[in-house]
């Protein structure tokens, strides 16, 4: 399977970041802790060198919750979330489908 390189982006626009996926696209795959379940949102899990914020580092805002492992980052300009640090996995990162161009 050949490696696989997205854009992904908030609504706004002010947040692009540059995934690789050395593996090719993964299954996607739907986290269940309890902001996760709220959101419904699939994801695409990468090791954390695999993702590099090319626009907006300045525009994400940081949420944790409960044992503040897992670390979710939203456009702080419109909501959007974009990905999260991984609880069960702190070594990767979760990217939003809904968020990477032309999926």
């Amino acid at each position: 399977m050949a490696a696989r390189h997205v854009t992904a982006t908030c609504h706004c626009g002010a947040v692009e970041l540059l995934v690789s996926f050395p593996e090719g696209l993964p299954k996607p795959i739907k986290c269940d802790c309890s902001i996760c379940k709220r959101r419904g949102v699939e994801v695409l899990p990468t090791a954390l060198e695999n993702v590099r914020v090319t626009k907006g580092a300045d525009m994400l805002t940081l949420y944790q919750f409960n044992t503040f492992t897992a670390k979710h980052y939203f456009c702080s300009a419109c909501g959007i979330y974009t990905h999260h640090q991984r609880r069960a996995n702190p070594e990767q990162f979760s990217i939003n489908t809904g968020c990477i161009d032309n999926l």
